[in-house]
């Protein structure tokens, strides 16, 4: 027995093998010991005739008197359906038969199944009707994809919904398997108490009624990263002590006993602390900030609406050439789009719905739309913000706009700086609900599930994929059970607040799987051409795109990989159409997955190569290079509240009223007051904190966690190649940010685009805010 790292053992064994029995594919084993324990590698070294043959398990074995079958584990060797050998394929159709259970009672921590269930489990009714939230999935008005079924109990209160587990509670079923390594949740635990969230909001919430309740300048807010908050006196420690030992409250306060909640320096203000302010820099982050997968170019002037008229009246933009083109450097408006020069960033259709509900709550918010020049330095200058509120009178008569344009100095100016905030909470909220939660973590659950039903361990597909799916269940269960909530952190410190996760229901009605693809997606949004003589046959708007540049280079190599590795297991089409397990999958997926979605014609038919291709090369880049995209620029960008503001509180002020002259005596104040408050920016600068760390064990895109995952020779050189050529792609991004042609890859504000800089290297699992990395899963 020998240790190989922090916490493995290595196991010396011998078999008795008699001659005549032929190679080992399989083995089961039975865990006599009281408690469960996890089998990661099993290797036979020196097999007669055959050489060393390896087992990758990956999996924790719990007492054998949890399971009413053996626990088989198969050898490295990839199989189709139709190749595996005799004596293997009732242990394959077994194991799947296990996965996939019998789709009853609550599922406990030993069992292995993957099943499908509504999101029934995020209000609690019981609590009274603000806490009640609709079932979302499995109805036509609110469609969903489907998430990992626990079984338990119905709520008492509401039987359609699900019992929810006490607040503080973690231990939500996942598979075991699917739950975070123990380095992993050490490091989220750590985080986690961190953030406060839920344990210390009733102290939190007192305090900032009593001395906090609004930052007064902006340095107050430097004060969060500089100096931390003081504690306000020893009564309130105490009370905070009596909720959480001792030990956690010392890693809070950051041992220094005086203060708390420090945080660390968000990149986009260290090296200077007013760039973010800049209209340029408002304009480069929609192509290289945190959320840069909405921006699109403006193909017909003025913004049209796709909102059904007969309902909602005309919500066209009310957006004039008078308006903007006195700032478009001597171009006219029809010059402009000739040029595909215009651009928007268009909230207005997905926020009007849900705005008059919305503004029932604190929030006071609009829908907005943002107009951008495209200059010939490449950088975008907003040219026009559209704020937009329901008619007084009723939907049916449409909208109330206004619409502000750029200016630099006195009320003017300050003004415009209140527009761009308007326009950054509603991109901030799109952001959290859309961009990332939902066409990242909600989509990609359903494949995890299929994934486990309905194709073995042996497959290829299973083999590609499964990398991919690592930890996704497990995070977003907890998102389940303390973020999307009823009363969680989401509804907490992003505007649409109750109404969060039925408004990404709405617009997961326009969710395509197809277009989820990177090329697909530039062309959908007008953001590319088709064009054979440029790389990857895309022809970008906006040359400087760092999103669009790195995305589409990353692309290419997942799908060049992809490709090499579907192409040996499937020289021809008939044996894709053959596949019982891949057909199975995917018309499991479809039908159940992402049921609501099952009569859509534009999925795949998984007929042919490119269709397989297609497929799992959209999935490969969700799960890992656009969730990156997405992800990990949140603290470095919205670390800063101001910057990326999540809520405002107030309407623009009207002249002649007391905000007004606010405005125009404090404008810093004013722009305080009217953005998250105090203890909505504590809450929600914890969260993304948690969010945007790497974990010290993270596997990055180009890496495996065990060399030996197959024993095909030539799959493991393509993934090789890939690896080369993630690598090669680094050095291109770090060469096109220091080359100063390109302004938008770093800006103003002095922050390098390296959130798809794939960091493939060996020593890459460092961990942290690092700004940079593509892990292989949506794992936080």
């Amino acid at each position: 027995m020998a240790p190989l790292s922090a916490g493995d053992t290595a196991f010396h064994i011998t078999f008795d093998w008699e001659e005549g029995m032929g190679v080992p594919g399989a083995f089961v084993i039975k865990n006599r010991h009281h408690s469960q324990f996890y089998l990661k590698t099993l290797t036979i070294e020196d097999f007669p005739g055959h050489g060393r043959i390896d087992f990758v398990c990956n999996s924790w074995v719990y007492p054998s008197h949890r399971y009413k079958y053996n626990r088989v584990f198969f050898a490295n060797k990839t199989y189709l359906p139709c190749d595996t050998p005799e004596p293997l394929r009732q242990y394959r159709e077994e194991e799947l038969v296990n996965l996939r259970g019998n789709g009853k009672g609550e599922l406990k921590e030993w069992d292995r199944v993957y099943d499908y269930a509504y999101y029934n489990d995020l209000g609690s009714p019981e609590k009274g009707r603000d806490y009640a939230r609709p079932v979302l999935g499995g109805s036509e008005e609110y469609p969903y994809p489907r998430r990992g079924r626990t079984g338990r109990a119905p709520n008492k209160k509401d039987p359609n919904s699900e019992k929810r587990l006490p607040l503080l509670s973690l231990d939500i079923y996942v598979p075991r398997d699917e739950r975070f390594g123990h380095l992993k949740f050490s490091d989220f635990l750590v985080y986690a108490l961190k953030s406060l969230v839920q344990v210390l909001i009733p102290e939190i919430s007192s305090i900032c009624d009593k001395t906090f309740n609004e930052f007064d300048t902006f340095q107050d807010v430097l004060n969060l990263y500089e100096g931390g908050i003081k504690l306000p006196n020893g009564q309130t420690v105490n009370k905070i002590r009596d909720r959480i030992p001792w030990e956690m409250l010392k890693e809070l306060i950051r041992n220094d006993g005086e203060r708390f909640l420090k945080f660390p320096m968000p990149d986009v203000i260290k090296a200077d602390r007013s760039a973010w302010r800049t209209d340029e820099e408002f304009g480069r982050e929609m192509l290289a900030g945190v959320n840069p997968v909405n921006i699109q170019r403006l193909q017909e002037f003025p913004p049209k609406s796709k909102l059904d008229p007969k309902i909602y009246g005309n919500q066209n933009s009310s957006i004039t050439r008078e308006h903007i083109e006195k700032n478009m450097n001597g171009l006219t408006v029809d010059q402009a789009l000739k040029n595909k020069k215009l651009f928007i960033l268009d909230h207005h259709d997905a926020l009007m719905l849900y705005l008059r509900r919305i503004n029932t709550t604190t929030t006071k918010t609009y829908a907005t739309r943002t107009l951008l020049l495209l200059q010939n330095d490449g950088t975008l200058k907003p040219l026009a913000i559209e704020l937009s509120l329901p008619h007084v009178q009723g939907d049916q008569h449409g909208t109330t706009s206004k619409v502000f344009t750029p200016a630099e100095d006195g009320i003017e100016g300050s003004v415009w700086q209140l527009a761009k905030a308007y326009a950054a909470v509603n991109d901030s909220g799109y952001h959290q609900l859309i961009s990332h939660w939902l066409n990242t973590h909600a989509v990609i659950e359903p494949f995890v599930i299929a994934m486990n039903r309905q194709l073995s361990v042996l497959h290829p597909i299973y083999k590609l994929l499964h990398p991919h799916f690592r930890d996704t269940m497990n995070i977003n269960a907890l998102a389940r059970q303390i973020l999307i909530n009823a009363g969680g952190v989401l509804e907490r410190t992003v505007f649409p607040a109750k109404f969060a996760m039925e408004m990404s229901s709405v617009v997961y009605k326009n969710w395509v799987f197809t277009e989820q693809g990177l090329p697909a997606d530039l062309l959908k949004r007008g953001m590319a051409v088709p064009d054979p003589n440029y790389p990857h046959g895309l022809r970008l708007m906006i040359e400087d795109y760092p999103y669009a540049v790195d995305g589409l280079e990353i692309w290419s190599a997942i799908e060049s990989w992809v490709k090499e590795y579907c192409s040996f297991y499937y020289p021809t089409n008939n044996l894709i159409q053959g596949d019982s397990e891949l057909q199975s999958w995917w018309m499991e997926l479809r039908n159940e997955g992402h049921g609501d979605k099952k009569d859509e014609p534009w999925w795949p038919e998984m007929k042919t190569l490119a269709d397989l291709t297609q497929t799992c090369t959209i999935i490969i880049w969700v799960a890992s290079a656009l969730h990156a995209a997405v992800n990990f620029g949140q603290y470095p960008y919205a670390g800063y509240l101001p910057n990326r503001p999540t809520v405002s509180r107030r309407f623009m002020p009207e002249a002649g009223t007391p905000e007004y002259a606010e405005l125009e005596s404090n404008p810093d104040l004013a722009f305080l007051k009217t953005i998250t408050a105090q203890f909505q920016t504590l809450l929600g600068v914890s969260l993304i904190e948690i969010l945007s760390r790497h974990s010290t064990d993270e596997i990055y895109l180009g890496q495996r966690d065990t060399p030996n995952w197959t024993s095909d020779e030539e799959p493991l050189l393509a993934f090789k190649r890939f690896g080369m050529k993630l690598m090669d792609i680094e050095k291109r991004i770090l060469e096109m940010n220091e080359d100063k042609r390109w302004k938008n890859r770093v800006g103003p504000v002095k922050v390098p685009y390296t959130l798809l800089y794939p960091n493939t290297s060996d020593n890459s699992r460092v961990g942290g805010l690092t700004g940079k990395g593509i892990p292989n899963s949506v794992s936080i």
